[in-house]
């Protein structure tokens, strides 16, 4: 069973505008899903139309959007990348700096120590005798 001449054209108008980055009612995706709906057929006509969906993916396959998307799926697999090594080195720098603040909180504690002993110790400065009165 083949579809009428009017959802043919239907399907091929639907094509160019989808291929040309042109849609009417879709997001312009490259998907059998978009090429019906843009269509306004439904989706069992589509798949009747044999000649238009082999035409549709032989298109779809060397279209410059396929390549822009493919190009685009590797830019973002790129960036995806350098996203995961910089979160993994901000948690490296995170745990440092709470290394760092473990070792400042110790040394503030023991010179807080330090401060208040030294503090207890008597402020009377006793002067030592000269050596010269020691001999004498």
């Amino acid at each position: 069973m083949t579809v009428s001449s009017k959802a043919e054209q239907a399907l091929q108008e639907a094509m160019e505008r989808l291929l040309s980055g042109k849609p009417n009612r879709t997001d312009g995706a490259l998907t059998k899903n978009n090429l019906w709906r843009e269509a306004g057929v439904s989706r069992a006509t589509m798949n009747r139309a044999t000649s238009v969906l082999a035409e549709w993916d032989r298109r779809v396959h060397e279209s410059p959007a396929t390549a822009l998307d493919r190009q685009r799926r590797e830019e973002l697999s790129d960036v995806r990348g350098k996203l995961r090594s910089s979160r993994q080195e901000c948690r490296q720098l995170q745990d440092q700096v709470d290394a760092a603040a473990t070792v400042i909180a110790a040394l503030l504690a023991e010179n807080a120590a330090l401060r208040e002993q030294l503090a207890k110790r008597s402020a009377l400065v006793i002067p030592l005798e000269r050596a010269h009165t020691i001999l004498e």
